[in-house]
């Protein structure tokens, strides 16, 4: 990932051409060798399909495996700096969320901790207030998409760069800084991602771990999964839209955050937003 990438504010694309990924040029120099081969090997048809099919289903699972980095830079733990700083990067998917985001705010204030919050840019349409008031306690907000659409990792480059580049005109607009990091919907995505991320200036991020707490409503469970191993340069993955319910019909996340800023002050580890965390 480019230096230029991770940190850079400015709102001008990289003028660099897009370095293909190893995988993605293998990918094409077999078909290139696969059609050659099978026009001109007597008998080698099958065997040339048979080894398109096994590539195409070898892009098609990296897609499918968020902290791949076949297809292209995948951050899922923050640089070794950060290490050296103690720091952890606690990330919040699919808000702002009016019910649940300002008392996740009131948390981590209460604890001196920062988070980054990669909003669905609709929905800071829909609650603008909210999404400034992240920003001016301190924290992040990164582009998650316009519209968090279910069908996100089956667009072509066309659909990627109308999905993310108005989330980036929106969230830029509303709170005056323009997001560095992109998370796709679920982690999913396709080989045609990154050259619209390239272009647009973003770095794809991922996470070290995740609570599956959109499905998950034992805090207990969430919180287990999270603290795992937990150690400087973790990049942790929650929701404030789309959590899963506690049997008492509260948010999980607002049961686990306190748990996992309590580990995090036990352990010395200091949670900062990602622009911080990517200072090398």
């Amino acid at each position: 990932m480019g230096k230029s990438r991770a940190m850079s504010s400015a709102s001008a694309a990289p003028s660099e051409s897009w370095p293909w990924p190893p995988a993605i040029r293998a990918s094409a120099a077999l078909h290139v060798a696969a059609i050659g081969a099978g026009a001109l090997v007597p008998g080698a048809m099958p065997w040339a399909i048979g080894a398109v099919v096994l590539n195409h289903a070898l892009i098609t699972g990296a897609g499918l495996t968020p902290r791949s980095s076949l297809l292209g830079p995948n951050v899922t733990r923050l640089p070794e700096a950060a290490g050296a700083r103690r720091e952890v990067a606690i990330t919040i998917d699919d808000g702002p969320e009016p019910e649940v985001t300002p008392r996740v705010l009131d948390l981590l204030d209460a604890h001196g901790q920062r988070a980054t919050f990669f909003c669905i840019a609709e929905r800071v349409l829909a609650h603008p207030a909210l999404a400034r008031e992240i920003v001016a306690r301190g924290h992040s907000i990164q582009n998650h998409t316009a519209r968090h659409r279910h069908n996100f990792s089956f667009l072509g480059p066309r659909g990627f760069a109308s999905e993310i580049a108005r989330a980036q005109e929106i969230l830029t607009e509303t709170t005056g800084h323009r997001p560095t990091c992109f998370r796709a919907p679920a982690g999913l995505r396709n080989p045609f991602l990154e050259p619209v991320l390239h272009r647009l200036g973003l770095s794809l991020v991922s996470w070290t771990r995740r609570g599956f707490d959109t499905r998950e409503g034992d805090p207990a469970k969430v919180m287990a999964r999270l603290a795992r191993n937990l150690q400087a340069r973790d990049i942790l993955l929650l929701h404030d839209g789309n959590a899963a319910r506690t049997p008492e019909g509260n948010p999980v996340l607002l049961e686990v955050l306190p748990l996992l800023l309590e580990r995090l002050r036990a352990e010395g580890l200091s949670a900062v937003t990602l622009p911080e965390g990517l200072k090398r």
